[in-house]
């Protein structure tokens, strides 16, 4: 009798709320490692979400440049489990500090350093930053995201129209076929099709007057020097100012017998998508502009030398997107460069991480009080609670971030000698002046900071 009456009050009880079905558009950086978080700060108890997420190229794209993940990125990094990866594969070079020269005397003007008050780092646990091939940051993140049974990767899905309603979203793919989730994730990019098609299509993305040029050379073998190798005037990253905008130069891996080459300067707009592809192909047009405004004028001959022989060099647009914007509809968010994409300012893929996690917690927390109430028969929230709860958490950043980029877009910007002089002179100061700021954002730990949603 007694047992009748457990199994019966036991079967009256409301049943679990299913689990959040998701869908992330875009397979960069953005979409997996917010994939990752939405995994990892899922509350405890309840199923994972499920998470698909559609990419419009037949496989990841594990091409591109190199870029520095500072020790907040490394943090969250740690945090999602892709960095244990990265290391165990020597993916990479730990970077000490970011070194600031005068290309045309090779006089070092300052530094950003990530060594800390003890030199092993910043923050706790200490972080420093790590110069890495985007391909080689796809690949960590890659090998977490195949051990979560919740998470699917689908590429080579063109997405052409998105459709929401009361209680979800559905995609429809070029295809014909479709798919249909709870919510939808943009993840993909200053070009958002999830933006474009649905979210705010007037806003589009504009031309910064910018283009980075980018390759990795072989270094030349020197059999007077200790490691074999042509000298170098920087320890791992060099950020090298010249009068027609700012070279840098860094190792990207742990032999350092190849440096990373990527020339910041401004270049005229063209027209058409297909210009600009042809113009980005164009490998040896890139080489002699490149070397016409910084080999010309420096004083090290290794500035001609990394150029002469860079390889796999591309020319790419920098495009931007104007500060503020519409970010979400009721139950589409846009994540990362769909939502902010600003010029490079040395922290955007740590911003992008940061993204993700943020969202995410914010995300488990509606999921927390929607469990709660359904177990006590109580209405459930809508979600766009969470995604109120993380734009006001989360822009005041993001419009710091954007003037900075700006401050970046003006110091590449063509000068004469005079300005160039200033210019020299300015950065030494800026540096200083904000270095305060720069370490409180990196000791910073966004997985743990009260979220107050």
């Amino acid at each position: 009798m007694g047992r009748s009456l457990a199994v019966a009050h036991q079967s009256s009880s409301p049943p679990s709320p299913p689990p959040l079905n998701i869908i992330i558009l875009g397979g960069g950086i953005a979409g997996l490692t917010t994939a990752l978080s939405l995994t990892k700060f899922a509350p405890t108890g309840d199923t994972p979400p499920r998470i698909t997420i559609y990419e419009v190229r037949p496989e990841p794209a594990t091409i591109g440049g190199a870029v520095n993940l500072t020790p907040n990125a490394l943090r969250l990094l740690s945090h999602l489990g892709a960095l244990d990866e990265i290391r165990s594969r020597n993916y990479g070079k730990e970077c000490d500090a970011v070194e600031v020269f005068d290309i045309h005397s090779n006089t070092k003007l300052a530094e950003s350093s990530f060594r800390g008050p003890d030199g092993k780092g910043l923050g706790t646990p200490p972080f420093k930053a790590i110069r890495i091939t985007r391909g080689e940051s796809l690949k960590g993140v890659l090998a977490v995201i195949e051990k979560h049974p919740n998470i699917q990767l689908i590429c080579g899905k063109k997405t052409t129209s998105i459709h929401e309603d009361a209680n979800s979203v559905t995609l429809t793919f070029e295809s014909g076929d479709t798919a249909t989730a709870d919510i939808l994730i943009g993840c993909d990019g200053i070009h958002s099709v999830t933006r474009l098609k649905h979210v705010e299509p007037s806003r589009k993305g504009t031309y910064s007057g910018i283009c980075n040029a980018f390759g990795f050379a072989p270094r030349r073998k020197d059999a007077t020097t200790a490691d074999g190798f042509e000298p170098v005037h920087f320890e791992t990253s060099a950020m090298n100012f010249s009068r027609r905008g700012m070279l840098l130069t860094s190792f990207h891996d742990t032999a350092k017998e190849s440096i990373y080459v990527g020339g910041l300067m401004q270049v005229p707009e063209i027209a058409s998508r297909d210009g600009w592809k042809a113009a980005g192909a164009d490998a040896e047009k890139t080489r002699k502009d490149m070397l016409d405004r910084f080999a010309d004028g420096a004083s090290n001959p290794l500035i001609k030398h990394l150029i002469e022989d860079a390889q796999d060099l591309y020319l790419w647009p920098v495009f931007t997107l104007s500060n503020g914007g519409k970010w979400a509809t009721d139950r589409v968010m846009l994540i990362g460069d769909s939502a902010h994409a600003m010029p490079p300012q040395g922290e955007a893929t740590g911003i992008v991480f940061e993204d993700g996690v943020l969202f995410s917690r914010c995300l488990a927390r509606w999921m927390l009080k929607r469990s709660e109430l359904l177990q006590s028969g109580g209405a459930v929230p809508p979600v766009k609670e969470a995604f109120d709860a993380y734009e006001k958490l989360r822009r005041g950043r993001i419009e710091v971030a954007f003037g900075e980029s700006q401050s970046v877009v003006k110091t590449v910007n063509e000068t004469g000698w005079l300005g160039h002089w200033i210019k020299t002179c300015v950065v030494p100061w800026y540096l200083w002046w904000s270095r305060g700021y720069r370490e409180k954002h990196f000791v910073e730990d966004v997985t743990s900071c009260e979220i107050n949603c």
